[in-house]
Formats: C-alpha cells, structure tokens, sequence
C-alpha cells in the first residue's frame, strides 16, 4: 500500500472497485466469449483509431505556418526566448553593474567576487534545444520540412 493510501485510507480499492464494477457491466452485456472478444476488438480498433486521428492532428499542426504553431519545440522555444531576454539578461546587465560599482568602491581597491546569476538551469533548457536543432536541420536536408 502507497504512503497516500495508508493515509487516507484508499489503498487500491479505489482503483480496482471501479474496474470491476465496469467489468462486470461488460460481463452482462456481453454473455458469451464471441461477443467478448468481438467487444474486446472493437474497444482495440477505438483506441488504434484514435491514435491515427493524433497523428493526423500533429500533421495538421506541423503544417501551419505560423510561428506559433508549429510543436511543442517553437513553445519551449519561446520561453526560454522570453525568460533570457525579460530576466536573466536585465538581472546580468545590473548585477555587472553593481559589481564594478562594488569593485571601484571598495575601500583599499580590489576586485569582489562576481555574483552567481543561477542561469545554470535555463541555460541547460536551451542548450538542449540548439542540440535538437540539429534534428531540425537534418529535416531541411531531407526536404522533409515545411
């Protein structure tokens, strides 16, 4: 049993009550073991269906020109965009700032330590993304992009 469970009591019941509550419907609709299997495969061709129906909307969305568009990729993109220019880079600009202004004030002069920008985990983000933009010059090559 999951820590959660013990904690409020739920253990799998929770899970496994409804399963078999919908099993059981099925064992009533369905009497023999034709008409399971026969049930069993449409629920199998729903789900293939509606996987063909993802790739199709995924096609539809690769297509659009628009910059926005386009994946999860442009999206990623953007805020790793948006989050360099509207933060880190002001907050690099004026913790430079504040570090010459450090540097030259101090009394017998002498160069402060430069302060840690945590830019560590954005950065990370985009140099994953300008790795994978490899993917999407291989892409062009192919001339399989639009």
């Amino acid at each position: 049993m999951s820590v959660l469970g013990s904690i409020l009591g739920l253990g799998g019941d929770a899970v496994a009550k409804p399963i078999e509550a919908l099993g059981a419907v099925f064992d009533k609709l369905f009497t023999s073991d034709e008409e399971r299997l026969q049930a069993q495969a449409v629920l199998e061709k729903l789900k293939q269906h509606e996987d063909e129906l993802q790739v199709e909307l995924n096609k539809i969305e690769a297509a659009s020109s628009s910059v926005f568009v386009a994946g999860w990729r442009p999206a990623i993109g953007w805020v790793c965009a948006a989050s360099l220019a509207v933060y880190y880079i002001p907050r690099f600009m004026v913790g430079t700032g504040l570090w010459v202004w450090a540097c030259l004030a101090a009394t017998p002069p002498h160069l402060v330590p430069v302060p840690e920008m945590g830019i560590g985990d954005i950065l990370g983000l985009v140099g994953s993304l300008l790795g994978m933009s490899w993917l999407r010059t291989a892409e062009k090559k192919a001339g399989v992009a639009r």
